[in-house]
């Protein structure tokens, strides 16, 4: 099973990524705030996939999202936010994000967002690839 964490400074927005990734089929391993403690703690359990929402995206923000992509390279990193424009979303892709889930969550969309990465990914390993963990691929996911 593929393990997860989820990081996110709203308890109730985790809880419910938590849930739909149990319910999908994903062994969750752990949760956290956005808190450097936080995180810290979440990158110790080595997941495969890190669902984050870092808040805003300024210096802080981005600052998390960098430790943990430098903490977990080979591990898929997709971002959590209910708003999403264009500039951060190439931004975040630039830094290697996999993925992204636009809250409020849609059971289907989320699910499909995460999928659609790995298989992307499996595809590139299969064809031989050797950056294929670290395209920064953008499957978006969105709200509707």
């Amino acid at each position: 099973m593929i393990k997860v964490v989820v990081i996110d400074g709203n308890a109730i927005s985790r809880n419910l990524l938590t849930t739909l990734l149990m319910n999908g089929g994903y062994e969750v391993v752990g949760d956290s705030n956005a808190s450097t403690a936080g995180i810290a703690s979440m990158i110790k359990l080595l997941p495969q996939i890190v669902c984050i929402d870092i808040g805003e995206a300024n210096e802080e923000g981005l600052g998390r999202l960098d430790t943990v992509l430098n903490a977990l390279p080979k591990s898929m990193v997709f971002m959590v936010s209910g708003n999403f424009e264009a500039n951060t979303i190439e931004t975040y892709a630039k830094r290697g994000v996999h993925g992204f889930i636009v809250k409020p969550f849609k059971v289907v969309t989320v699910l499909n967002t995460i999928r659609n990465a790995i298989l992307k990914i499996a595809r590139k390993h299969k064809a031989g690839s050797p950056s294929a963990s670290e395209d920064g691929g953008t499957g978006e996911s969105s709200g509707t």
